[in-house]
């Protein structure tokens, strides 16, 4: 093989290698940019946040006494968030028999995780029993300022409830008095009455005529959705927002 067909044949490879070379760093740039978009995608998928807590902190209410905890209020609001597409769980501290004061002994214990919104359902016991309202005040204005001195940007949600008129006319008028009160001093929300299209209607209500029926419970998710709902809109994170 003389001179001039050797340098051909090296030329020849040379070229066969060098778009070899150019089609791997091509590959592995293609491959580079795909690996890239896969990672790029799982960040993004797990940097969502994690979701907001709401708890309802009251009594039998809340508890919903007499039915599945399914049924009561709360677990119809959590399927109601759940629909709108909102990042927050629900935690069910409603308690049969509870008062302020039971409340408030149990808001360390309550305290121990996160919370970002606090729906206050407590002193419709202390009232039927007759407690000063100066009494459940402060009781509730101290479950108020418990959650604020661990959260300082939690939301508040008070529930407002009303007395039968045989706890009297005067003490029917200030107890009822009494959350509006609350509300406006802690910049909270206000549902003025919880019980509204339920208190007193007996189809709405269990034998007892004091706790609500399954359907009782739904108007009471209504109730609350009205005022919660927008308080939960407003502090969603921006990544959650439909």
């Amino acid at each position: 093989m003389n001179r001039d067909s050797i340098g051909g044949s090296v030329r020849h490879q040379s070229r066969i290698l060098a778009r070899l070379t150019q089609r791997a760093s091509a590959m592995r740039a293609l491959w580079l940019a795909c690996l890239g978009g896969v990672l790029l995608f799982g960040v993004a998928a797990g940097a969502a946040p994690s979701p907001q807590t709401v708890l309802f902190l009251g009594d039998s209410i809340t508890a919903g006494y007499g039915l599945e905890l399914s049924q009561a209020y709360p677990a119809l609001i959590e399927q109601r968030i759940k629909k709108e597409g909102l990042n927050f769980k629900v935690i069910n501290a409603g308690q049969s028999g509870d008062t302020s004061a039971g409340g408030l002994a149990r808001m360390d214990w309550l305290l121990k995780n996160k919370i970002d919104v606090l729906v206050l359902e407590l002193g419709g016991n202390d009232g039927l029993r007759g407690l000063p309202v100066e009494v459940i005040r402060k009781n509730l204005q101290a479950i108020i300022d418990r959650a604020r001195k661990q959260y300082p940007q939690i939301k508040i949600v008070v529930a407002g409830m009303k007395m039968p008129p045989n706890m009297g006319g005067q003490y029917s008028r200030e107890f009822e008095a009494m959350f509006a009160a609350l509300a406006k001093k802690n910049n909270a929300a206000l549902i003025p009455f919880i019980l509204e299209g339920v208190g007193g209607v007996r189809q709405m209500n269990l034998a007892d005529g004091i706790h609500p029926t399954a359907g009782g419970h739904e108007i009471v998710a209504e109730n609350v959705w009205t005022v919660l709902a927008p308080v939960l809109r407003s502090i969603q994170s921006p990544l959650t927002r439909s």
